[in-house]
């Protein structure tokens, strides 16, 4: 995956990583392409799970920063709604600040609690990106595996999809 968790990492979008996340699953982990070619587009536009988790901790930095308690309620409430936004979140750059304004309006708290995230957000987004291509990558080779489209040989192989130059 590195060369697609590279790439992810410095462009922060999942969308233009998704050509090389295609064929890296399909020629280093062995996934079909029947398989490859539908989970990962629909991984790269509904399985933001780096958003999801960044979404959670940045609401949490923020209710600490301002001295708010959250209760058990707000918690509940974080983890919903960041779910639920991360479902709905475009895969390109710099998005996820503006999907955290909807959780931080959610449970209450400061919109202006962003400005202390703001500064670090690039550096941010481009570790939830990896995040997210990894975990599209995880779940179409486990849906690969589950459905009998996985070739294990070429998963089992390290040197599988590696271009030598003579």
């Amino acid at each position: 995956m590195r060369s697609a968790l590279a790439l992810a990492f410095s462009t922060a979008s999942s969308g233009a990583t998704m050509p090389v996340t295609l064929r890296t699953v399909e020629k280093r982990l062995g996934v079909d392409n029947s398989v490859a070619s539908f989970t990962v587009p629909l991984g790269a536009t509904i399985n933001m799970d780096g958003t999801a988790i960044m979404q959670g901790v940045a609401t949490v930095f923020i209710a600490q920063a301002y001295n708010i308690g959250l209760g058990l309620d707000g918690y509940l409430t974080v983890v919903l709604t960041a779910t639920l936004a991360s479902i709905g979140t475009a895969a390109v750059p710099g998005v996820g600040l503006v999907m955290l304004v909807m959780v931080l309006n959610q449970v209450g708290l400061p919109v202006e609690g962003i400005g202390l995230i703001i500064g670090v957000d690039r550096l941010l987004d481009m570790t939830r990106t990896a995040t997210n291509v990894t975990g599209d990558a995880m779940v179409t080779t486990v849906v690969a595996n589950s459905e009998n489209f996985l070739d294990k040989d070429i998963f089992n192989d390290p040197e599988a999809g590696v271009i030598r130059e003579v």
